[in-house]
């Protein structure tokens, strides 16, 4: 059976998105080769700062989304976030993250590393956490550089990727996926080509229960109305 394809858009700057990775896992390890998913990138924080700064200017500012994320943090104990998140350091955008994340992507397509290794979806989870737990602004590509150093990849390997402009094609066809499913929240789970979808901070219950009713029913079987 052809595995079910699901796409995975997310920000790496979101707190839903961080909080929500454990819920990626467990569907992988459950479903295992029945199901494939695509991870892909919405600019909710492509201006950061500004935008942050202009949504919450009645609500606190930047103190007053860091007050929020961290109320939202203690409702969860398989994560933790700093007590000075989105006030010390501010990242200006995420999209600087997620060029550099498809450049990595790319040296996994490419063959340039072991896809065993799933070094994309690992620096997706470290470029998370270098934020939520330790402050890294990770979009200042020293700090990306330092990332990938510690994930063990080659620096050059990864900026070729970027100076090629392929990367850069990379991204901009994931920002026309965004546009083609309408995708506007992170994190947003797409099924069933386009024809179901999970927004924003859905349990892994409601994940999982999809997945079995597509796996059960299958896409290409007509609508019984």
């Amino acid at each position: 059976m052809t595995p079910i394809r699901i796409f995975y858009f997310s920000d790496v700057l979101c707190i839903w998105a961080y909080i929500a990775q454990i819920r990626l896992n467990e569907l992988k390890t459950t479903f295992e080769d029945q199901i494939v998913i695509e991870s892909h990138f919405v600019p909710i924080f492509g201006f950061a700062k500004e935008n942050l700064e202009n949504r919450w200017r009645d609500k606190g500012g930047l103190e007053g989304y860091s007050n929020h994320v961290q109320e939202v943090a203690k409702k969860f104990n398989h994560i933790s976030v700093h007590p000075d998140i989105w006030t010390k350091f501010t990242p200006v955008s995420s999209t600087s993250c997620h060029l550099f994340l498809r450049a990595i992507q790319l040296l996994e397509t490419k063959g340039l590393v072991n896809p065993s290794q799933q070094v994309f979806e690992k620096a997706i989870w470290a470029f998370r956490d270098a934020f939520f737990t330790k402050l890294a602004n990770i979009s200042d590509r020293q700090v990306q550089f330092q990332i990938a150093e510690e994930l063990g990849l080659s620096i050059a390997s990864i900026q070729a990727q970027i100076d090629s402009g392929e990367a850069y094609a990379q991204l901009s066809k994931n920002f026309d996926l965004v546009k083609e499913h309408i995708v506007t929240v992170s994190p947003t789970l797409i099924f069933n080509e386009g024809r179901q979808r999970l927004n924003g901070n859905v349990g892994y219950r409601i994940m999982e229960a999809n997945i079995r009713e597509l796996l059960k029913n299958p896409s290409r079987e007509e609508s019984w109305c």
